[in-house]
């Protein structure tokens, strides 16, 4: 059996225009089956996220997050991406797991952002200053051409770090000044409070929320919420699993109903902006379906490649 290895050098081959297509084609497949397991041992934790979908394959995910490698000058997360044929179930590819996850979550958001934020939005704010910061002014460039960047952070030496490799990014000290300015804000940060106030908002703002990913944590407050038009890449993975949904659901700011589309009504339209003067928020929550879709499209591209 020839297993297919897929590792970094397969960025080459990959745009932005790609995933968001490739990923759009996948919510048009019968509905994925996903499941999760995660094991803890004190502060180490592994994550194993499945996903099958008819049609297109299958995938397991599996995720290592070992703080403490951070002493030892080792990455804190690793993992691998094993992609299966939906035929016969035989192995088909390792993928490099950092690949994916880069183009799964960058794309993810790209694709809300091109269906939510006014065609016109020339003003981005990107809030955190980590790798994905760095991957969504490359997809958000490849959308909105023209664009002008600013990045906050906490500590400024951050963001200048950012700003010093990234040309045309700048630095904003004001938060809430640079909120107010921007067209787009999108969050990426690992905050556990609210970073973007909602009264800062005004309207016609889109907002891509990428950081929070469990109970405890948030980077909007309840404000935002509810004076926004919300939406998630898929309710299963975000409902009930993100603080950004958890509390303000919770507190009564919003119901499950006010979250109006994922994914997979993409087809039916019913994932767009309706006016130029509404604020919309779309929240990206991952699941191991967008990491088959995501995977699937690498090794296609792979398979493509001139001389392959």
């Amino acid at each position: 059996m020839s297993v297919t290895i897929i590792g970094p050098g397969a960025e080459a081959h990959l745009s932005w225009d790609g995933i968001t297509a490739a990923l759009a084609a996948g919510h048009a497949l019968p509905r994925a089956e996903i499941a999760d397991t995660l094991l803890y041992r004190g502060a180490d934790r592994l994550l194993n996220r499945a996903a099958w979908i008819k049609g297109l394959g299958l995938l397991v995910k599996s995720a290592t997050v070992f703080p403490g490698n951070a002493g030892l000058g080792l990455p804190t997360i690793n993992g691998a991406v094993t992609l299966y044929d939906d035929a016969t179930g035989r192995l088909a590819a390792l993928v490099d797991f950092h690949l994916v996850t880069k183009w799964k979550t960058a794309g993810d958001s790209l694709l809300a952002a091109r269906r939510l934020a006014r065609p016109d939005s020339r003003n981005i704010l990107i809030v955190g200053a980590g790798n994905v910061a760095r991957s969504m002014i490359a997809a958000y460039g490849t959308a909105f051409p023209g664009a002008h960047f600013s990045v906050w952070t906490r500590s400024r030496t951050g963001a200048e770090a950012l700003a010093a490799t990234v040309p045309g990014v700048a630095v904003a000290d004001d938060l809430q000044a640079a909120v107010g300015q921007a067209d787009i804000i999108c969050t990426a940060t690992m905050s556990t409070q609210p970073v973007v106030l909602g009264e800062w908002l005004r309207p016609g703002q889109h907002l891509d929320l990428i950081g929070a990913y469990a109970p405890g944590m948030r980077e909007v407050d309840d404000t935002a919420m509810s004076r926004a038009r919300v939406f998630v890449d898929a309710r299963a993975t975000t409902i009930h699993h993100i603080g950004e949904l958890i509390d303000p659901i919770r507190s009564g700011a919003i119901t499950e109903a006010d979250v109006i589309a994922d994914f997979y009504d993409l087809a039916s339209g019913t994932f767009a902006r309706q006016s130029d003067d509404e604020i919309t928020i779309a929240k990206n929550g991952g699941g191991a379906h967008l990491d088959l879709m995501t995977a699937d499209y690498i090794a296609r591209m792979w398979g493509q490649r001139a001389g392959a």
